[in-house]
């Protein structure tokens, strides 16, 4: 089950955390996986990671804010694949931490780039060779954020508000040509990201405060990347393929067990 044998995927914002998670899973399975990343060293290092694992991935530097840049890697990824994109994972983001007080304009409008103009250019660019083919699955990474009130997450969460929204109008636009959509929201995964807001912003007290980060969750910690690609695995293969239009919570019960 499961087996993802023969399908090309392209996993955005794979160079760490729960994109990379996502594409050496996606690779294990069988998949051909093109790793993109805005740092080309850290999607190297994830396609290294695969291969050294007998899996197939090729890396490549990409910029998901850049809606012609995304098309033209796209287009050249679709023309080396002989047309053929079978999987979108739309992971590629970034995060804030901010009142609707204290959130700057340029915070808002880089939110905006990345998190919502990022995951629209990629499902464009995929569409186009989806549709031709009649064919294909994009899931995109949302967040507990698009569904409850987080605080000191006024631009964030606006963002992932939009993403949601960006999964149901996929998955109803293009149901009948064969294409599914959905997305995953976790609560707090344990990535890199953490790791540095915590030396950052607690020096010293990073322990303490990881502590209290994992209880927010009532299951008492934090996800693992591993367990949000176990998920994603399941969405994209073919065993899935009676489900879209859907938001699958990966949340240790943070939205309905508080």
């Amino acid at each position: 089950m499961f087996s993802l044998q023969n399908k090309n995927v392209i996993v955005s914002g794979a160079g760490s955390g729960i994109g990379q998670a996502i594409a050496t899973l996606f690779a294990k399975q069988g998949a051909h996986v093109e790793v993109l990343d805005i740092d080309a060293n850290a999607a190297q290092a994830t396609v290294d990671l695969i291969t050294t694992a007998g899996g197939s991935a090729q890396a490549a530097a990409c910029d998901v804010g850049s809606p012609g840049d995304v098309k033209a890697l796209f287009d050249s990824i679709a023309a080396r694949l002989g047309g053929k994109i079978d999987i979108l994972v739309n992971n590629a983001g970034i995060a804030h931490i901010g009142t609707a007080l204290s959130t700057t304009e340029e915070d808002m409008d880089r939110l905006y780039r990345v998190n919502i103009k990022g995951v629209y250019a990629c499902a464009n660019a995929a569409l186009a060779h989806m549709t031709t083919r009649q064919s294909g699955v994009i899931l995109n990474i949302c967040s507990i954020a698009a569904q409850m009130g987080l605080a000191d997450r006024f631009a964030y969460s606006m963002t992932k508000g939009a993403v949601l929204m960006m999964t149901y109008s996929i998955a109803k636009d293009f149901i009948k040509q064969g294409i599914r959509c959905n997305c995953i929201a976790p609560a707090r995964v344990h990535t890199p990201f953490v790791d540095g807001y915590l030396a950052k912003t607690y020096p010293g007290r990073e322990q303490e405060m990881f502590q209290k980060l994992s209880e927010a969750q009532p299951i008492g910690r934090m996800a693992k990347p591993d367990e949000v690609a176990a998920l994603a695995l399941y969405l994209c293969s073919d065993e899935a393929s009676f489900v879209t239009g859907s938001s699958y919570p990966i949340d240790g019960g943070a939205v309905n067990l508080r």
